[in-house]
């Protein structure tokens, strides 16, 4: 119920709040819910998936809407590990662990079919991540700044670096993704290009991200296999 499990037989030693942004993409959200939760039992944690929707019609704002995750599941529990998944990726190994490293924050996809199996530029850090609280707090949160696709997850790569950290990568062989959502023809015919920031990340990042998150949250429902907040 809610997305939350507990493995019945022992005490986990991790509990991971998995963070979903979401705009109706159905087929892929029980496809990625078939796939993850057996996967995350068998990994004996303590769990909850979250989807976290944006109310209307709007460009959809990813980086905001898991900035307004994070300040909601946080008041659930005193979770160890926010893990920030795009909602068209599936895990092929069962040891990529759904933990977070200890010093810095992780990047978990590191190596999905869609480009691959390799990092399609050296700062990528989009797909799968895992931050503690506290690494999340300290190169505060993600931009608010971002509407439309693409471009926020430059922005934190360079925020991760700014706030004295830096990004570990889970090895390709562990990290590997399955993407549900491409066109393969399209694929083929262009190559995957960074996109351009417009965005000043070194002077804008201490003003723009968890402390000045504003939003409004509509509703809180726990569905079967999953919590979803919708927020405007």
């Amino acid at each position: 119920p809610g997305g939350h499990y507990r493995p019945p037989h022992c005490f986990a030693r991790y509990k991971s709040a998995i963070l979903v942004a979401y705009r109706n993409q159905e087929k892929y959200l029980h496809h990625l819910l078939y796939y993850i939760h057996p996967f995350l039992q068998r990994q004996q944690l303590t769990y909850t998936i979250y989807l976290i929707q944006q109310v209307g019609t709007g460009s959809f704002n990813r980086a905001k809407l898991l900035n307004a995750g994070v300040r909601e599941a946080m008041k659930d529990e005193d979770w160890d590990c926010l893990v920030l998944h795009d909602v068209d990726l599936v895990p092929e190994n069962d040891y990529n662990l759904y933990i977070c490293d200890e010093y810095y924050p992780k990047h978990m996809a590191s190596a999905m079919d869609k480009f691959q199996y390799t990092l399609p530029y050296k700062t990528f850090f989009g797909g799968v991540s895992a931050l503690t609280p506290d690494h999340y707090m300290k190169m505060n949160g993600f931009p608010n700044t971002y509407w439309g696709d693409g471009g926020e997850n430059d922005d934190i790569a360079t925020r991760i670096q700014l706030a004295g950290m830096k990004i570990v990568r889970t090895s390709p062989h562990l990290g590997r993704y399955k993407v549900m959502n491409y066109d393969e023809e399209t694929e083929m015919q262009e190559p995957w290009r960074r996109p351009t920031s417009q965005h000043n990340t070194r002077k804008t990042w201490k003003a723009d991200g968890m402390n000045s998150l504003q939003f409004r949250l509509l509703s809180r429902i726990k569905h079967p296999l999953y919590t979803k907040i919708t927020v405007d």
